[in-house]
């Protein structure tokens, strides 16, 4: 089959098309025919060597759709030519995948594979922000950094479906700003500016948002809890910005707020049966209508270099799709 392997952390030029074996599935696997994937900002991380930096060669990617090809002994809820998404151990970026049965998850008769492709992480990762990490109530506000990014538009969606009150977006560059409100954000401004949290008050007659979800990281978290309501929730999903920050702790217990944090990768090895729930969810507001997954740009595998760049020259919109 092909693949695109990681020959040596850094830059695109080390990720290499080849011809390699198609993998084995142990008894609860499943083998699966990829019909597209996606880049998630974790992969660029991964490719530069500064998350999960693993063995070399190695297959970047997080997460497929296709069609299920084997199924080992020991799994019973899954039969061959099924429409899967599926979160593998070792990779997409291949022909084919190996997945475990708990993290593969059948997806509705009129999702396109396309839609499949670039639905996992973004709608799994935004709806267990929202419901189980920051527990959102109907009416409360919320902040979300990146609005226009995969997680983001998607965290947008998904907390409107759920009741959200306002919605404020943040975006690098005013030229994103259409995209965060076509997303559904009711205001947008720029996390760059120095007084972003001062407009955020602003907006929000002093009293500042119930919840952020921040995923950048550095000034912008310091920023973003300068914002936060009483019982406010600021929950820390990345450091797209390369830095962490330090949140001054002094007022949190008098002011009731909360700083969390949230992982997809770390629940998906510990707790992968906490993402059941989740995929009955998201696929059930996919199929009402309140769950749109933008595609920016579609690249075959072997432009997955090219794809890698353009995420990284951050002037997309939507998710990044390579299809074998």
């Amino acid at each position: 089959m092909k693949a695109v392997l990681l020959e040596q952390f850094g830059s695109t030029e080390h990720m290499k098309y080849v011809d390699v074996e198609v993998p084995s599935i142990r008894a609860n696997q499943l083998l699966i025919r990829v019909s597209a994937t996606c880049v998630n900002f974790a992969d660029i991380k991964a490719r530069n060597g500064k998350k999960n930096q693993g063995k070399l060669p190695r297959l970047l990617g997080l997460e497929a759709a296709g069609i299920v090809e084997q199924i080992g002994e020991d799994v019973h809820g899954f039969h061959i030519g099924q429409r899967v998404i599926a979160f593998p151990h070792d990779g997409s970026y291949a022909e084919f995948v190996v997945a475990d049965e708990k993290l593969v998850f059948a997806i509705p008769d009129r999702m396109t594979l396309e839609t499949a492709g670039a639905f996992g992480i973004v709608s799994f990762l935004a709806y267990q922000l929202l419901a189980h990490v920051a527990r959102l109530q109907g009416g409360e506000s919320v902040l979300v950094h990146a609005a226009t990014g995969g997680v983001g538009t998607t965290v947008i969606q998904i907390a409107k479906a759920l009741g959200a009150g306002r919605i404020i977006g943040t975006v690098g560059h005013p030229e994103k700003i259409p995209a965060a409100i076509q997303a559904g954000a009711n205001d947008v401004i720029l996390h760059d500016d120095p007084d972003f949290a001062e407009q955020v008050n602003s907006l929000t007659n002093s009293r500042g948002v119930d919840i952020v979800i921040d995923s950048i990281g550095g000034d912008v978290t310091a920023k973003s809890a300068a914002c936060l309501a009483l019982y406010g929730r600021l929950v820390i999903c990345g450091n797209a910005s390369g830095q962490y920050s330090t949140v001054d702790t002094g007022n949190l217990h008098a002011s009731c707020r909360s700083v969390l944090g949230f992982s997809f990768g770390t629940t998906r090895k510990e707790r992968p049966e906490l993402l059941q729930e989740t995929a009955a969810q998201v696929f059930r507001l996919f199929e009402n209508g309140q769950l749109k997954i933008q595609i920016g740009e579609r690249y075959s595998l072997e432009e997955a270099p090219l794809a890698h760049q353009r995420m990284e020259s951050r002037q997309t919109t939507g998710k990044i799709l390579l299809i074998p």
